[in-house]
């Protein structure tokens, strides 16, 4: 299964391919340009050095939150015009869930977090045991004390990931908890890390069409604050 990716979910932006768990191709960007103008270049370069068409994807992959509003809007964007223009599925993949991936190595306890500022994250934690990861929470905005509290009765090394994995670690520091931040080079969430998610979901009939993929906020924008909050990615 051919899946084309994409991650615009915070300032970086990346789009991948990958064909049954392998990464065929992959960009990243991290310049400060709008997604809008870094996203289609990008997998315009990857389908073109890769010598295939978009029409060759069995489905099209996207980071839908939680994250920055603005950046989550132009990927789902991208995505659905993109599926729709070639008429595939579509795949909706947790941003939080994607970035465990990236250290799904690291055995015992998986903490991801973005900033979501007023002294939040929004995260999820994971155990990961062999590769394999198992969910522990929903995708959920909480605050850094809230999360601090969870976390002492549990005895696996704890590894962080995420860009609120420093606010985190600060934190966990205060209070005593030992706790590793993931490497530099997979700290960040990415679209190769979004791309695998998605295969893990299709393989468990979770498609959606170009139309039904939405956008997952976790918390309504400030212009809109009464706009009811969509159930948590489970």
């Amino acid at each position: 299964m051919k899946i084309l990716a994409l991650e615009t979910s915070a300032k970086a932006v990346s789009a991948a391919v990958s064909e049954n768990g392998r990464i065929l191709a992959s960009g990243y960007q991290d310049t400060g340009l709008t997604h809008s103008r870094t996203l289609m270049p990008i997998v315009e370069h990857i389908l073109k050095n890769t010598d295939l068409k978009l029409s060759d994807m069995d489905a099209i992959a996207v980071a839908v939150g939680p994250g920055s509003f603005t950046g989550i809007r132009i990927g789902v964007s991208a995505a659905k015009g993109l599926a729709f223009s070639v008429d595939k599925p579509a795949v909706g993949v947790s941003t939080l869930a994607a970035m465990a991936r990236n250290v799904a190595f690291a055995d015992g306890l998986i903490v991801c977090a973005m900033d979501a500022r007023r002294s939040q994250v929004y995260n999820a934690n994971f155990s990961a045991e062999n590769g394999v990861l198992t969910r522990l929470t929903p995708d959920r905005a909480v605050s850094l004390d809230e999360l601090a509290e969870e976390i002492p009765n549990d005895p696996r090394p704890i590894t962080l990931v995420g860009d609120g994995a420093h606010l985190v670690y600060a934190r966990f520091t205060e209070q005593g908890i030992p706790c590793r931040m993931a490497p530099p080079h997979l700290i960040m969430q990415n679209a190769t890390s979004v791309a695998l998610e998605a295969e893990a979901l299709a393989a468990q009939g979770k498609l959606a069409s170009a139309q039904e993929l939405e956008a997952f906020y976790l918390r309504p924008p400030q212009a809109d604050p009464l706009k009811k909050k969509p159930a948590p990615i489970q």
